[in-house]
């Protein structure tokens, strides 16, 4: 099936406290809602895996951005220390400052938000949602660590989708745990035989069809649900 879509592609600079994060923005033409890609350990706006997921979205006219929640700087300091990608705090506060952004961007202002994790990424995702409850409509979180959002699980609002691979046994562990503390509409999708990254053959297609189907849900079929 080909798409459609007319895309505009930007590369943006959010300001984020003291320091500047690069992003790829992309607006299909008549988008209502944009989904925030929050990358995982070692992982960049680059990830292959996040930019195929990205496409798969856009092809139903969802919004994405794609940004690197930390600085080339850091990221060179994390690749030595990799203490970075487990700030959670700190990632989630750059996600917050992002979804400010883009509520003052005259290109985005009008757009609902979703979020979508990966990995150290998802537990971020789900903080930052639970500080931006009027902002934040969705989030899905890919092989995540929601563990790492600890107390702030209970104060989600956005309806939240959990995917994680079959053999991923400790991540399935976690993820289960966190579902119970969850009290927001909330799902736990199990992609049989797949590992942490889902490389299998069909595998992320499966991530993709997944989140598309929750994003469409919730961001663009429920202007009249509350």
């Amino acid at each position: 099936m080909t798409s459609t879509q007319n895309y505009h592609e930007h590369l943006v600079s959010v300001t984020a406290g003291d320091v500047k994060l690069d992003g790829n923005l992309v607006i299909p033409d008549n988008a209502t809602a944009i989904v925030i890609f929050a990358h995982g350990s070692g992982s960049s706006r680059h990830s292959p895996r996040n930019r195929y997921v990205a496409k798969v979205l856009q092809n139903v006219g969802l919004a994405t951005l794609l940004i690197d929640l930390l600085t080339p700087d850091e990221e060179e300091i994390d690749l030595r220390t990799r203490h970075l990608r487990f700030d959670i705090e700190l990632l989630a506060s750059r996600l917050v400052n992002t979804t400010d952004w883009l509520a003052q961007n005259p290109d985005t202002l009008h757009l609902k938000v979703g979020y979508f994790g990966a990995s150290t990424g998802g537990g971020a995702a789900l903080v930052a949602a639970a500080k931006r409850p009027q902002s934040v409509k969705a989030v899905v979180s890919r092989g995540g660590r929601p563990d790492l959002a600890g107390s702030a699980l209970p104060h989600v609002k956005a309806p939240t989708l959990l995917i994680v691979g079959g053999y991923d046994i400790q991540v399935i562990e976690m993820n289960e745990d966190a579902l119970k503390q969850l009290r927001t509409q909330k799902r736990l999708e199990i992609v049989p035989r797949a590992t942490h990254l889902f490389e299998e053959p069909g595998a992320l297609e499966k991530v993709a069809q997944l989140a598309s189907e929750w994003f469409t849900r919730h961001l663009m079929h429920n202007n009249f649900e509350h």
